[in-house]
């Protein structure tokens, strides 16, 4: 049985294809743009479409951006020597966050999957492979410490390491403010094998 009209369901429908939306935040967020003002949901379309049409991957570390090169990799104060290969453009904004990390980037959009038919050439790693041909010192890869992001760094260790460039791994285990027993066996295994000196 419908409960609004075409146009609301419609709305509705349209909200709860964004991940993470279900039907109750889609109703939610339908009504909320139905009752702003008009000039103010004319805005939030034309943005919505200028995104759409103007965002595009950085020419070098692949991030989405709306210029042919992004603003880290423009900066000439950034270390191009070093790239740190990160997962989704969200990993990069990040460890931008923690404002420590000085070099550049490469995003892959992606991780390996077989399980999911997800293989090297489904992600960004022929263009990551073509900036190793440069002037570059270190790889950090920095891809999540999940079965496919594991298995996409030690892909990526491999293919790099006979390059000759230094290739180095983030360090993963205990968190901060964690309680170690409730932290499963491989984390806990990863924390003690990257243990430090005090």
């Amino acid at each position: 049985m419908e409960y609004y009209s075409n146009q609301i369901s419609r709305l509705i429908e349209e909200f709860s294809r964004l991940p993470g939306i279900g039907s109750k935040s889609a109703g939610r967020l339908a009504f909320h743009v139905i009752n702003m003002p008009k000039e103010q949901v004319e805005a939030l379309a034309k943005t919505l479409v200028e995104a759409r049409n103007n965002v595009c991957y950085c020419q070098q570390c692949c991030t989405l951006t709306d210029q042919e090169i992004c603003p880290i990799c423009k900066n000439p104060d950034r270390d191009q020597k070093t790239i740190m290969v990160v997962e989704t453009p969200r990993d990069l904004a990040a460890y931008e966050k923690t404002g420590k990390y000085y070099g550049t980037y490469h995003v892959l959009h992606g991780a390996i999957s077989p399980m999911l038919g997800i293989g090297p050439g489904d992600i960004r790693l022929k263009e990551l492979m073509e900036r190793l041909e440069g002037d570059i010192e270190e790889v950090i890869i920095a891809t999540n410490s999940s079965l496919e992001g594991e298995t996409t760094a030690m892909y990526i260790s491999k293919l790099i390491k006979p390059v000759g460039i230094k290739v180095s791994r983030i360090a993963s285990g205990v968190p901060v403010g964690g309680d170690l027993e409730y932290i499963d066996e491989v984390t806990l295994l990863r924390a003690l094998e990257g243990r430090t000196l005090l």
